[in-house]
């Protein structure tokens, strides 16, 4: 575990007489600054540096290169071990635990002490350990290294002490489990085959004890010799010698029979009677080719031969195929009397268990299901039933089964939201799997109350609902470009989540420029999806002046509420490409659509093409359940949509939201003159550009400048700026306010267009003139103009410099009760707003409060509010009360609109507001308003809108994400660095006192 590096830790709160101040922004990183100001705030902190820990909570997806397996069939346990020594121990759905081998060295093979709660697990570093299962978290109670010898397989019988080890020397040890020390007793390879051998018989691949005596042991040796080894006598009981070299050994379960498995695909039958040669030779896989002889098969790698009660005998057993055909996917064949049934598997298989009714090796076994741990996946096959199905898997196996492109996490949800999202998601069984439940059930998984859960011991993430976005747009037509131009690989791929937990709202935005708005229900329905489309994409050139802007007006007026927000009129087909004009990226169903229960989409925001060109993605998302209004934005501006009136409100350029208060006070610019030749010679320009650097990004992530002029060295790009940090395999920019422009522009000189971020697994490129507006954007060369040029180190407002910033991000948005202008006593619903210079904006909202008025009423909303500034771009919002307690946003509870009408309770809006703390002397009816930018955060008191407090989080970095969270009843700001550190701010930063909690994580 990595240490803390504390900062100024364990200062005080301020005294009573402490005042707080406004700040002077030119202090260092990590040093707050305050002034004296007329309000006197005492926030008591009950955050210490004790209540910060690192520790790994959550464990997600299929181990990575698994190499062993286990089963303990009376507790109904499954253990896995991978190669870089992990273990993962799997009962039913819900109970997963994971624990680690400290030396990290592979784990070879795993034993279970079956019914006792431990495990014996050997290692590639030839250590045995000892797992004692039944504590809360599973740790290892002894271990024991051979030095001299290298382990190859050990075998523990069902209730016996001994653990028989073999190892590569051929060499047989025996191992007491209770005190894990090693007897005297060896059985030497030199012993175990007669005296006239001369040649070694190789490793020891194989043991097993006798079903019908214990005190026999059956030792396999790769080279194909057999001896079963009388523990008691000290002495062979007979030898087998076979030219073809062994892999696996099975007992019939009446000790009279054993089968082996060959390298050359064979399976020899041995009866005890008679060992001088086998009973039964078979090549299941071997076909006799012409001149008689049995075609070459590849080795059969192990082979399961268990009886049953009601039926033949089961034989399974992977490998032996014929090498006649290459390519040929791994197969576990099943024999079961005179049917032989082989299934094809996608990755190799490492090793398969058969699950028996019985743990005795001396009963009929009566197998019920094959465990098969492939390189990839976990599959069960069900012995019971003649086509034999598979189990539908209930872990979270594989994360990558959809490349991951985003994820969000919450805390405090309701409690009853997990159980019911896991029951709906049950249901949606897929078709052609096993009717059975699953086999493998040991443990028990309680639902305790989210907040008194011990994150602790969350070790896990458990699946619990799956939704398919695609489902609600029409599959695109073969030769449809509007999505393909825009994307490459997937246009439903989902970019940004929001979800309202008390609600049961969730928004998914995706990459084809899209937003889908889900509501949660118990019931199925027959539902018809309404759509909306957005134009939000204009040249910054023609809103700057005024004239051309009186006259073809690129955006609709605020507070509009005409319906020709829902269809807007094509502004003309000015380009070649002007058909796709006032059109979306895909079509959604506009037929009645049944669904299922669970989310079921409601609404679908699309932004329009315009002028030929893809809609820029959108950067931002917020929803509020209590007000009925989902905001989004892009480099293009905002968009405030009324998802219970399905209207738009609001739909404005950013520089339009500033209106007279513009701090930057940027150049008007003319329109270009020959608008539609430029458009189209940049077209041209950056579609052969674009085809030839394709190739390379797709073969290198490091190739940053394949769409500038600069050929320089990235290494020695990120030597000269402190700002680039290598995230995750990506290169990263502190800021991200630059984007591209609505026409795509030919790259000069150091301001290239800047590329997305791109990891493996993710969507590809878009368009290169629509690429730069992603939420972090890649480092363009630090040249000393391009210093002089970004944002980031000069904030002074500069004309020039602020004349080649005017397309402007929104980064966050959110909704909450604050105080959109100076002069308002009480809170009213607001919209906060952050944008990529720097820049919080406060929109003031009128919303009706009765239902029938809000569901017929038009809500008002207009860009009037303050103006706070910040260094970087904004990241996040906050609001405290004046006592430091978190002040959570308004919510709607959730209620099923699917459910039937009751007359006696009708179905009303139930919604939740949080007031501030009832102790409000030192700032009246006031709040705290904590900003957080990619480098600053900033404490405001509103409704004055005057800044108490500033604190500049690093120099050296950038922050990529920040939150206000909740830690111990207490709130503190917790920010997550490029350069992998993680800081934490508690609340004595708003009174001028500085506690921060500082360590650094693994990319």
């Amino acid at each position: 575990m990595k240490k803390f590096r504390k900062v100024l830790d364990g200062l005080t709160t301020s005294s009573p007489g402490g005042t707080i101040g406004s700040p002077s922004c030119g202090s260092a990183a990590g040093t707050p600054t305050s002034a004296p100001a007329p309000r006197e705030i005492d926030i008591q902190e009950t955050l210490i540096s004790e209540n910060f820990q690192l520790c790994k909570t959550v464990r997600h997806g299929f181990p990575y290169q698994p190499t062993a397996l286990a089963f303990d069939p009376v507790q109904k346990l499954l253990a896995i071990g991978s190669r870089s020594g992990g273990i993962r121990i799997l009962g039913r759905p819900g109970v997963d635990c994971y624990c680690q081998h400290e030396s990290g060295a592979a784990v070879l093979q795993l034993q279970f002490l079956i019914n006792e709660g431990a495990l014996v697990t050997a290692c590639a570093d030839d250590t045995l350990h000892l797992w004692n299962l039944r504590q809360r978290r599973p740790a290892v109670l002894h271990s024991l290294k051979f030095n001299r010898e290298r382990i190859t397989f050990c075998h523990l019988p069902f209730q016996s002490k001994w653990l028989y080890v073999g190892t590569e020397r051929g060499n047989t040890h025996i191992v007491n489990i209770e005190s894990f020390i090693l007897s005297g007793y060896v059985i030497m390879w030199n012993k175990a085959i007669e005296l006239a051998t001369k040649t070694h018989p190789g490793p020891v691949v194989h043991l097993s004890d006798s079903p019908k005596d214990e005190g026999k042991l059956l030792i396999g040796f790769e080279s194909g010799t057999i001896v079963q080894w009388d523990l008691r006598a000290k002495k062979a009981d007979f030898r087998i010698y076979y030219d073809e070299a062994i892999h696996s050994v099975s007992w019939h379960h009446e000790g009279k029979q054993f089968m082996c498995s060959h390298s050359d695909g064979s399976l020899t039958l041995w009866n005890l009677r008679n060992t001088t040669k086998p009973f039964q030779v078979t090549f299941p896989h071997g076909k006799i080719q012409k001149d008689g002889r049995k075609e070459s098969c590849k080795p059969i790698l192990k082979v399961e031969y268990k009886t049953s009660r009601n039926s033949e005998p089961f034989i399974i057993f992977s490998g032996g195929l014929s090498y006649d055909k290459a390519g040929r996917r791994p197969t576990l064949t099943i024999m079961h009397g005179k049917a032989i049934t082989v299934l094809e598997m996608d990755y190799p298989i490492v090793e398969f268990l058969v699950l028996c009714e019985t743990p005795y090796n001396n009963e009929v076994q009566d197998p019920y299901a094959v465990v098969v741990l492939l390189e990839k996946d976990l599959i069960v096959v069900d012995l019971t039933q003649s086509n034999f199905p598979v189990f539908e898997n209930p872990y979270p196996m594989d994360v990558h089964e959809s490349p991951v492109t985003c994820t969000a996490y919450f805390a405090d949800c309701p409690p009853d939201i997990i159980p019911i999202l896991y029951s709906i998601g049950a249901k949606h069984k897929k078709t052609g799997y096993s009717q059975k439940e699953w086999p493998i059930s040991g443990g028990t998984w309680m639902l305790v109350d989210v907040k008194n859960l011990d994150c602790s011991d969350t070790i896990t993430l458990q699946m619990l609902y799956k939704l398919k976005t695609s489902k609600a747009f029409e599959k695109p037509k073969v030769g449809d470009g509007r999505a393909a131009e825009l994307v490459e690989e997937d246009p439903f791929a989902v970019q940004m989540v929001s979800w309202c937990p008390q609600s049961r709202i969730f928004c998914v935005v995706g990459i084809s420029a899209h937003i889908i708005l889900y509501r949660f229900s118990k019931y199925d329905a027959n539902t018809q999806i309404v759509s909306l489309e957005v134009r939000l994409q204009c040249e910054p050139e023609d809103v700057i002046s005024p004239s051309e802007n009186e006259n073809n007006p690129c955006f609709t007026e605020s507070g509009s509420h005409s319906p020709h927000h829902q269809q807007p009129v094509n502004a003309g087909n000015r380009t070649p490409e002007g058909n796709k004009d006032s059109t979306p990226c895909l079509k959604v169903k506009e037929r009645m659509v049944r669904v299922p229960p669970g989310y079921q989409s409601e609404l679908v925001i699309q932004l329009q093409w315009i002028d030929g060109e893809p809609p820029q993605q959108i950067t931002s998302l917020d929803i509020n359940s209590a007000y009925g209004l989902l905001a989004f934005g892009n480099c293009n501006g905002l968009a405030v949509v009324d998802y219970l009136q399905k209207t738009i409100l609001l739909c404005m350029s950013t520089l339009d939201l500033y209106g007279a208060t513009d701090p930057y006070q940027r150049l008007t610019r003319s329109p270009r003159r020959n608008r539609q030749s430029t458009s189209e010679l940049c077209m041209r320009g950056l579609s052969n550009l674009y085809s030839d650097s394709k190739k390379r990004i797709r073969t290198s992530y490091q190739s940053l400048t394949e769409l500038t002029d600069n050929q320089q060295s990235i290494d020695m790009e990120r030597s000269k700026s402190p700002t680039s940090d290598h995230v995750n395999g990506h290169c990263t920019s502190p800021t991200s306010q630059s984007c591209s422009a609505g026409k795509p522009r030919i790259p000069m000189g150091p301001e290239g267009p800047r590329l997305t971020r791109r990891g493996p697994g993710r969507p590809p490129f878009r368009k290169a003139q629509s690429a730069a507006c992603m939420e972090i954007s890649l480092p363009v060369s630090h040249t000393e103009e391009s210093r002089e040029n970004s944002f980031s180190h000069s904030r002074s407002s500069s004309v020039s410099s602020i004349d080649r910033e005017t397309k402007e991000a929104i980064t966050t948005l959110q909704f909450g009760e604050s105080f959109g202008r100076k002069t308002d006593a009480l809170p009213t619903p607001c919209l906060w707003v952050g944008t990529s210079l720097g820049v919080a904006l406060l929109i003031p909202m009128s919303i009706p409060t009765d239902q029938e008025e809000r569901m017929d009423e038009p809500v008002a909303i207009g860009p009037s509010g303050g103006v706070l500034m910040l260094k970087g771009s904004v990241l996040r919002f906050g609001f405290l009360d004046c006592m430091g307690a978190l002040i959570q946003s308004p919510y709607e509870v959730w209620r099923d609109l699917n459910a039937a009408e009751d007359p006696d309770r009708p179905r009303r809006r139930k919604l939740v507001h949080f007031s501030p703390s009832s102790s409000q002397d030192a700032c009246g009816d006031g709040h705290l308003a904590v900003v957080c930018s990619e480098r600053q955060a900033k404490v405001f008191l509103m409704p004055s809108q005057s800044c108490l407090f500033v604190h500049n989080i690093t120099e050296s970095s950038f922050v990529l994400r920040a939150d206000i969270v909740s830690v111990y009843n207490s709130a503190c700001l917790a920010c997550f660095c490029a350069n992998g550190h993680v800081m934490t701010l508690r609340k004595c930063t708003f009174c001028a006192k500085l506690s921060q909690r500082h360590f650094k994580t693994r990319h």
